[in-house]
């Protein structure tokens, strides 16, 4: 498997566009680096519809299809298909990757992430022409090359955790992505409400959360990042944010529905920074406790 990715992962820079001022990648060049057909990708997105937002991932119009074919004749666009492809950035890779779950998508996935940031690392936001990109990667070759051995390690951190033991601790040393996606699927969880305790949080928070559906309460420090307009801007979009100020919490802690609760060894913002882990509690007098001195701050709020 490590050879054939690493054969690979030279031609992943020439598989990145820009469409509609995101970076992205083809349907068919995932399905290629996966090595799964094409209509399996467009299947993950088709029965995970909520893990995939138009931010994550989008079909291209009649016009961008055409203008792509136009400046690009190598890219990977069947003349046969009766759909548009679809495209997927940075952030729907990474997604895409965790429904998949296949070690094949696992190792490829990381050698995407790191031709993502070292694009970024040169050009910032706006992506450069072509063969200028394949000029700066190139000459990045050797840093992202220095990652197999973090791959190893990944490959091998996945192997030792089985699906139950994910849920009830998960131990990150530097994987930021792998402990981001586990906080974006335990937000998920709620149904009606989420209760979210952390001092130091800023406005990374509110992209984790303004896709949800369910209600949400964020109980933070009067030191935190997030400014009144920041939340101010944001509620006027979405209306789903409740923020309490209240500086006796140390810990950080995710309620779901006021009945499940996890431990958090990082603020989000941090998460995956360093050693830290994720936890859920299972002790029901503690639970118990934070959930009611919680609904006395509450409480105390609306009085």
């Amino acid at each position: 498997m490590n050879e054939v990715i690493t054969k690979e992962e030279i031609h992943i820079e020439n598989m990145i566009y820009e469409i509609r001022g995101k970076q992205v990648m083809l349907d068919s060049d995932l399905a290629k680096l996966y090595h799964v057909e094409t209509k399996r990708i467009n299947e993950a997105v088709k029965n995970n519809p909520e893990k995939f937002p138009e931010r994550y991932s989008f079909v291209l119009s009649n016009d961008e299809k055409n203008n792509l074919w136009s400046k690009f004749s190598t890219a990977n666009i069947s003349n046969m298909s009766r759909v548009n492809p679809r495209v997927f950035t940075e952030q729907g890779i990474y997604m895409l990757a965790t429904v998949l779950k296949s070690k094949v998508a696992t190792f490829v996935n990381i050698q995407i992430m790191d031709t993502f940031v070292a694009m970024r690392h040169y050009i910032g936001n706006n992506l450069l022409e072509q063969g200028y990109i394949n000029n700066l990667v190139l000459e990045d070759n050797q840093k992202i090359k220095k990652n197999t051995n973090d791959i190893k390690l990944l490959q091998q951190t996945f192997d030792s955790f089985k699906e139950e033991n994910l849920e009830n601790e998960l131990y990150f040393n530097g994987k930021r992505y792998d402990a981001y996606s586990k906080v974006l699927d335990i937000f998920n969880e709620a149904k009606n409400e989420l209760i979210i305790i952390d001092r130091y949080t800023d406005k990374t928070m509110l992209d984790m959360i303004k896709n949800l559906t369910c209600k949400v309460i964020l109980i933070t420090g009067s030191n935190t990042k997030i400014t009144k307009l920041d939340i101010n801007k944001y509620n006027e979009t979405y209306n789903n944010l409740k923020i309490i100020y209240n500086d006796t919490y140390h810990d950080r802690y995710f309620i779901i529905d006021s009945n499940r609760i996890y431990h958090s060894g990082n603020s989000v913002n941090h998460i995956g920074y360093r050693k830290s882990s994720i936890n859920i509690l299972q002790d029901e007098k503690v639970k118990k406790t934070i959930i009611k001195d919680i609904e006395k701050i509450l409480s105390s709020q609306e009085m």
